[in-house]
């Protein structure tokens, strides 16, 4: 299933195969077609780009949304100190125990700890086994597949009733640009990586639309839970939480939630053993209490400090920093400077209403990487105003005393004005004609030192 997004000029095309970009008329001459694949992402430097347009919450804060809008979850409490995990274990009252690492990496269950204890997910019967192992999770660094070598340090830990899982399916609803709305999509097979169940049996897949203004109907709920696999009884009680989990989806402005497992129990219950939920940064004025949960430990310094100016950066591998104005156009240029044997720095999206001092924090930002050895300016100026983008680099260029090459290749509003600032301003500075040159003075500018 394909996505699609308009990033000011470029449109982004998310598909199995990668990506796909439409460019901007004025760059389409270097790709014939104006499309533009991202071949192979990790070859790009550009493994990490997902521009951070959502907030991930931990396992437990997604939980206990759900449980608040009446989904079923297992029984938790939430630990900070080995001894309040050993309370919260005593407190559960259950024949077996789960206790899980919060953080928002994937792949808890075969990470290790620098404590030398191996999982982030463990099962116990006994209370006392949960304050052992909460004291060699706690304060110490969790690494997996998904996390820097470093590992991240876990500061909290989920303790919860362990069920038993008879049958696991998948269930997710998010919005579909295609669809203009809202989608439920659910497979019997859960527990798995979905992308896989879609590739090899997508006769497995199911699909609902929603009408954003009838929401999920009765007979649509029935039919993905018996799509699902749900029978007798269990196939009401799962199309209940699949109005639940819709009615939670529009409470909280999520643009996702994915439950996977939603599973069977062998007492006849159905349970969200996992979930997933994305929200709409958007939203953010009218869901204070969800933003709030936010934590911002596991992220890179530099991508918060850039937040704060709305900013979206990305931090890569490369030593090329790129400084682009939509997410479209970033990850052409991400893409056309591994093209001429460069590795992009970061991905940074300036975005539409740029103001002189986001260009400074910008350079700032871009400066800050030790990596950095070149830095390339992209602007398409449809919105964005090329006069301000080129006062703002005069700014950068002399309060922060660059060290590095600039390449700059504007195209756009007022772009005539930008040059003369540019050319005027006495720093050494070199322009471009279009993105394939900047790409190309870029990457030379690094051989020559």
């Amino acid at each position: 299933m394909a996505r699609e997004c308009c990033a000011d000029q470029a449109i982004v095309k998310w598909c199995g195969s990668g990506v796909l970009i439409q460019l901007p008329e004025a760059d389409q001459g270097l790709l014939g077609s104006g499309e533009l694949r991202l071949r192979d992402a990790r070859a790009a430097g550009c493994s990490k780009v997902s521009p951070r347009r959502w907030l991930n919450l931990q396992e437990y804060q997604s939980k206990k949304l759900m449980q608040d809008s009446g989904v079923t979850v297992q029984r938790f409490f939430v630990a900070d100190t080995a001894s309040e995990a050993l309370e919260a274990a005593k407190r559960l009252k259950v024949k077996e125990i789960v206790l899980k690492a919060q953080i928002l990496a994937g792949g808890r269950g075969k990470g290790v700890f620098d404590s030398g204890l191996k999982g982030g997910v463990h099962l116990t019967k006994e209370p006392a086994a949960v304050g052992e192992l909460a004291g060699k999770m706690l304060g110490f660094n969790l690494t997996t597949k998904q996390t820097p070598k470093e590992g991240v340090k876990v500061k909290t830990v989920m303790v919860a009733e362990a069920l038993d899982i008879s049958r696991e399916t998948y269930f997710a609803i998010l919005m579909d640009r295609s669809c203009n709305g809202p989608v439920m999509v659910g497979s019997p097979q859960g527990g798995v990586d979905i992308e896989e169940v879609a590739a090899t049996t997508p006769e497995l897949i199911f699909k609902e639309v929603i009408d954003i203004f009838e929401g999920v109907r009765d007979d649509q709920a029935l039919r993905m839970a018996a799509n699902l696999g749900f029978k007798g009884p269990l196939e009401k009680q799962a199309a209940d939480q699949i109005k639940r989990l819709y009615e939670l989806f529009l409470k909280v402005d999520a643009t996702q939630v994915e439950v996977n497992p939603l599973g069977e129990t062998p007492e006849g219950q159905v349970v969200c053993f996992d979930a997933k939920i994305n929200f709409d940064d958007n939203a953010e004025f009218r869901q204070k209490a969800v933003f709030a949960m936010d934590d911002t430990t596991e992220s890179d310094p530099l991508e918060t400090e850039a937040a704060k100016y709305d900013l979206k950066y990305i931090g890569l591998d490369g030593n090329i920093a790129c400084f682009v104005n939509g997410a479209g156009l970033a990850m052409a240029t991400c893409d056309i400077i591994d093209l001429h044997g460069g590795k992009p720095a970061n991905f940074l999206d300036l975005g539409g209403g740029v103001k002189e001092n986001q260009v400074y924090v910008a350079f700032k930002l871009l400066t800050a990487d030790p990596k950095v050895e070149a830095i390339l300016v992209n602007i398409f100026g449809g919105i964005v105003n090329c006069a301000i983008i080129a006062n703002g680099i005069t700014k950068a260029c002399r309060e922060l005393e660059l060290k590095v090459p600039l390449v700059v290749r504007l195209e756009g509003t007022n772009v005539q004005e930008a040059k003369r600032i540019l050319s005027e301003s006495g720093l050494p500075i070199t322009s471009a004609s279009d993105l394939d040159d900047a790409a190309k003075k870029a990457v030379a500018a690094i051989a020559k030192k």
